[in-house]
Order: structure tokens, then C-alpha cells, then sequence
């Protein structure tokens, strides 16, 4: 595997599935700074925790400028139900399954549960300047409080 994108670097622009299903690229949303967080599955107690928080500050994102995007490996539909069901306002993305944009970051690693490995997201945030650079990475998220401080972080990039 080659060297994990970083900051400084340009996030690469390969397409997600939308909220829609239709093909989402990264690249569109350039203009204003974005975060994208990853999180493992929808409906599991972490990634919905995860989702509440970005969806509760989602309006401070947007007053500094900044877009969210969640993604996830799970299906447009079941992206869908898990919005109802949360009543969340942040758009979710599916990444694909194989060549996907979690790939190419180096998030999709082998992991360990219960003495049983298998492949999967690791929970990881990017901020991403207005022109596409990645500007902040927090890997190996820990939920609880997460959200604040990538806000905090994005609102000092929206400043400068």
C-alpha cells in the first residue's frame, strides 16, 4: 500500500454514492472547506452518537462555511432509514466497496474483535480547505466530544 494521503495533500477525488444514489464526487463540493468523517456502520452506538453530535452542531458548521458529509460503507437505503430513525441532518455518503475513497486514504485497514480480524473503516475525520487540500486529519476517532472540536478546528480555518 502506498503512503496514506496527508495534510498538504490533495484529497483525491474518487466518487462516493449520494444520499440519492446518484454518484457524489469530492471534488464538487470545492469552494469552501469541508469535513468528512468516516465511521464504521450506521445504527451501531458509536457512529449514531458520532452522527447526533455533527448533526446537533451542523448549523455552526454551516454559519462558519464549512460542509460535513458522514460516510460509511452501508447502502443509500439503509443511510436512509438510519437518517429517519436519528432524525440526522447531515448527509451520508456510501463509499464503494471495492476502490473506494476510504481505500485510497488508507482507512480501510484489517482490525481485530474478539481474537477474529476482518476489514474495516477506521473511524477517521478530514477537514479539507476550499481549494481540496487536507488541512486536518483525526485518525482513530474517539466519539465523545469529537464533533466540538472539529468544529472548533473548522471555524479557525473558515477565519483564515
Amino acid at each position: 500500500m502506498s503512503e496514506r494521503p496527508d495534510i498538504g495533500d490533495l484529497l483525491p477525488d474518487i466518487a462516493l454514492e449520494g444520499p440519492d444514489g446518484g454518484p457524489l464526487h469530492p471534488g464538487a463540493l470545492r469552494g469552501r472547506p469541508l469535513v468528512l468523517y468516516f465511521y464504521p456502520r450506521d445504527d451501531t452506538p458509536g457512529c449514531t452518537t458520532e452522527n447526533r453530535d455533527f448533526s446537533a452542531l451542523k448549523a455552526r458548521f454551516e454559519e462558519a462555511g464549512v460542509a460535513l458529509l458522514g460516510i460509511s460503507r452501508d447502502p443509500p437505503a439503509k443511510h436512509a432509514r438510519f437518517t429517519a430513525k436519528h432524525a440526522l441532518t447531515v448527509p451520508l455518503a456510501t463509499d464503494p466497496e471495492e476502490g473506494g475513497l476510504a481505500e485510497a486514504l488508507g482507512i480501510w485497514v484489517e482490525k481485530r474483535l474478539y481474537g477474529r480480524t476482518h476489514m474495516g473503516l477506521e473511524r477517521t475525520t478530514y477537514l479539507v480547505d476550499a481549494e481540496g487540500r487536507i488541512a486536518h486529519v483525526w485518525r482513530k476517532v474517539k466519539v465523545a466530544g469529537h464533533a466540538e472540536t472539529v468544529l472548533a478546528t473548522a471555524e479557525a480555518l473558515a477565519r483564515a
